[in-house]
């Protein structure tokens, strides 16, 4: 029952709207309307500001660590739940169900999830993203490779147990997935830019 109750809880903490909460509390306005509707913090950025953005960011990687300590110390350290609460926290994120369901695409939150569970492969895709983002400037084919080649890195550098690489798989699969109209944006030639 507790493992479940750390399932709930992380998907739970995974719908908490900082991008929409952040918006709202400081210029009275709904960021689902805004840009491109998405209540990360890119969109955010786009339409809000700086700072706005760096608390949204801050906090969305929060929640997503938050919500894998909870399941390790609820679960006493069971690996397969604590991915489990990896892949919940992100879909809640994703799916939150206090905003009908309908969030973000999980980037920072995934960042959180796997500061916990895989820092190190993190960091080397991370300083992909960094790379992809300098020469294309496009936040979001960053996000795409570095998600996309995350489950080949937690392999080649962890040789993790099976959870810790099947919820890896799953976390590239949704941010890819999430990503969809991006993709047809830059193949169309369209896509934002990034200035920060």
């Amino acid at each position: 029952m507790i493992p479940l109750l750390a399932v709930v809880l992380a998907y739970l903490i995974g719908g908490i709207p900082f991008g929409y909460l952040f918006v709202r509390a400081t210029t009275g306005r709904d960021v689902r309307v805004l840009g491109s509707g998405n209540i990360g913090a890119t969109n955010v950025l786009r339409t809000t500001g700086r700072g706005v953005a760096v608390g949204v960011l801050l906090l969305d990687i929060a929640k997503g660590f938050a919500a894998v300590w909870l399941a390790s110390r609820l679960t006493g350290g069971s690996i397969v739940w604590i991915c489990a609460a990896g892949a919940a926290v992100m879909l809640g994120h994703c799916y939150p169900v206090f905003l009908k369901f309908k969030g973000g695409k999980a980037v920072a939150t995934f960042i959180g999830a796997f500061l916990f569970l895989a820092p190190w492969p993190l960091l080397a895709v991370l300083l992909l993203f960094v790379i992809v983002v300098a020469q294309t400037r496009h936040i979001s084919l960053g996000s795409i490779v570095a998600a996309g080649l995350f489950p080949l890195a937690v392999w080649l550098i962890e040789h993790p147990p099976a959870p810790v690489l099947l919820v890896s798989v799953f976390a590239a699969i949704l941010i890819v997935v999430r990503h969809t109209a991006n993709l047809q944006r830059i193949r169309a030639g369209n896509e934002s830019v990034f200035r920060f």
